[in-house]
């Protein structure tokens, strides 16, 4: 494995916005994750998917980000970092052919973020980047109504649900299913977060309403398990090589 460590991706917040990339040997073209770790939006790092590191043994290049967090960030600068994270590893390979499918994600917090720049279209039309652009997106445990933080940010009970712009749900609409759909996985524990559950399943039953194409759609719910107590490396391989791990 090859590694390019704390690569600026943002240079108006050069301090916090880097990412690392850990390569695989062969120096071919080959598919990458890019993937955003967890902690609340207000904790975590990007060196924390240790073990997500073997899928460089696949011949799958991951890409880890760091992303501005509460208390300093504010909604929805941490989506923007990650919208700018993803330009710029585009960005990176149309210099360097390193790379010949591009997939997204992220766990916890970082599966928000993700939802958010896949179901928002805003956030990545600013760099010209459609998110149907994305071979695959994996949602690990990410939450589909406006985060818990978010919330608390407004100074309302984190417990409560709201579907608006903060959330990821919101944005489930006749327009914006496209012929060119990515492959979506979501991941969620059987014992997650209380009602992370059964708001992936409401999530999932929206998109069928509006004719999302459903065959393109993957849900893995990690039996036995609490919120992202388990390894992804092996789903995340799947997904990408192609076997799409279900259970």
């Amino acid at each position: 494995m090859r590694e390019l460590l704390n690569i600026v991706y943002d240079e108006n917040h050069s301090n916090i916005c880097k990412l690392d990339m850990h390569l695989p040997d062969e120096p071919s073209p080959c598919p990458v994750f890019i993937f955003f770790h967890g902690g609340g939006l207000e904790g975590g790092c990007k060196e924390e998917p240790q073990e997500l590191k073997n899928i460089t043994l696949e011949g799958i290049a991951l890409v880890s980000v760091e992303y501005r967090m509460y208390p300093e960030a504010k909604f929805p600068e941490f989506i923007e970092d990650a919208a700018k994270a993803i330009y710029f590893i585009k960005k990176y390979n149309e210099a360097n052919n390193s790379f010949n499918e591009f997939y997204v994600g992220g766990s916890s917090a970082g599966g928000y973020l993700a939802l958010m720049n896949y179901f928002d279209h805003r956030y990545l039309s600013k760099y010209g980047i459609d998110p149907n652009y994305i071979k695959g997106w994996i949602f690990d445990a990410g939450q589909p109504t406006a985060h818990f933080n978010v919330l608390r940010e407004r100074g309302l009970d984190t417990r409560l649900i709201r579907v608006d712009e903060t959330a990821p749900i919101y944005f489930i609409d006749k327009d914006m299913v496209s012929d060119k759909q990515s492959r979506l996985m979501f991941i969620v524990a059987e014992n997650d977060i209380p009602n992370r559950l059964e708001q992936t399943k409401l999530m999932l039953k929206t998109m069928e309403q509006f004719n999302y194409d459903m065959s393109k759609i993957h849900f893995n719910l990690m039996m036995g398990c609490t919120h992202c107590s388990y390894s992804i490396n092996n789903i995340v391989s799947d997904f990408i090589l192609g076997g799409c791990s279900t259970k």
